[in-house]
């Protein structure tokens, strides 16, 4: 099980974002399209124990990907995280459906992943929600105070959105 250590921070412009990265030195790893879609656990409420069961489908790969309770980091989070690589998502869906998982959201989003330095950041138009950047710390020595220079040189106001864009869209529906 990994910790992951993130930030997310909403963005106006992701042109202006996106050539702030290339000044600093960013290297575009990759862009892509993801659909993750979530799933509400049978016996017990994942919302309230603050854990998710995201399936994301992803360029042809497919992770079933557990996610822990966050603790709070300064304005970060930092959660363990449990990722499993999958090859059929027919047999992913049938196995989680015959298991009692009921689907309860799908997030789709256009992605492009970036490497800054020890972090990677990711610049993601969410659809129904907007446009934000996501600050992952790749290596735990960086810390928060890595994250936050790291948005100061893309000169992007330290406001994190503490929501997942799962608890964003279903609040949304609310």
């Amino acid at each position: 099980m990994r910790e992951e250590l993130e930030v997310k921070l909403r963005v106006e412009d992701s042109e202006r974002v996106s050539e702030a990265i290339s000044k600093i030195g960013g290297q575009l790893i990759a862009s892509v399209v993801e659909e993750d879609t979530y799933f509400a656990h049978p016996c017990r409420d994942l919302a309230s124990t603050d854990e998710a069961l995201r399936l994301r489908s992803s360029d042809g790969i497919l992770e079933l990907t557990y996610k822990g309770p966050r603790a709070p980091a300064e304005g970060a989070k930092s959660r363990p995280e449990v990722t499993l690589r999958l090859q059929d998502a027919g047999s992913a869906l049938e196995l989680l459906d015959r298991l009692g998982f009921r689907r309860v959201a799908l997030v789709r989003k256009r992605r492009s992943y970036y490497r800054v330095g020890a972090a990677i950041v990711t610049l993601d138009d969410v659809d129904g929600l907007g446009t934000f950047v996501e600050l992952e710390a790749a290596d735990a020595a960086i810390g928060v105070q890595g994250l936050r220079e790291i948005a100061r040189e893309l000169g992007i106001d330290w406001k994190p959105v503490e929501k997942t864009y799962l608890e964003m869209l279903l609040s949304d529906r609310k």
